[in-house]
């Protein structure tokens, strides 16, 4: 067998971490950044449609379930794409808040800086986290990895992310779909455990 042959590891593989993603039962759902700042305009994310479908789906399931539900909105002042004070930057309705689920509001990408997200997820008695949201190399990824390095054990659900394309360093495009999976394969090395779509979160 070449090296070429052998099976590619990741370090949690290394680390003897588990590669099972997390069940709602013991966990908290936080949504990040589900805002209509994706679904139109400048912002407006490839796959964002669907995304957002599989994250209600998701919702609904920790509803049912009784788990904690955190919602994480991105705040970058009045006039940019990210005023929570109006339609551009409010959460979307199909996965909008309900009864007393706390809304964070956050100004990093990591939901993690200068919030009480781990206070709060401390208080609620849980460590594993299940994330969904926008966008999945910024702000799912910034969070994953702040959970990991608080220890908690954080799971992303890849078929409710979703991300954009971008300026590429020769002056062409990285691609959404490349970027999407480049971004889900560095949270999966180490920092997060990736389930491919809402029917891997098991009860």
């Amino acid at each position: 067998m070449t090296a070429s042959d052998t099976p590619l590891k990741t370090l949690r593989d290394v680390s003897g971490l588990s590669p099972a993603p997390a069940t709602l039962s013991g966990s908290a759902l936080v949504m990040i950044d589900l805002q209509n700042t994706y679904r139109e305009g400048v912002m407006r994310l490839e796959g964002v449609e669907p995304a957002l479908l599989e994250a209600q789906s998701l919702l609904a399931r920790a509803r049912a379930a009784g788990i904690p539900v955190f919602h994480v909105q991105h705040d970058a002042g009045p006039g940019s794409p990210y005023d929570v004070t109006a339609p551009i930057g409010a959460i979307s309705p199909e996965v909008a808040p309900q009864g007393d689920e706390p809304v964070i509001v956050k100004t990093f990408p990591n939901a993690f800086v200068g919030t009480d997200l781990q206070a709060q997820l401390e208080a609620a008695g849980v460590k594993s986290v299940i994330l969904a949201g926008f966008m999945t190399h910024m702000c799912i990824n910034s969070t994953a990895r702040g959970a990991f390095n608080l220890g908690f054990s954080p799971t992303v659900v890849a078929s409710a992310t979703a991300t954009r394309a971008l300026p590429g360093l020769d002056g062409g495009i990285v691609p959404a779909a490349a970027l999407q999976a480049a971004s889900l394969a560095t949270l999966g090395d180490l920092f997060a455990v990736i389930a491919p779509t809402v029917a891997e979160i098991g009860a």
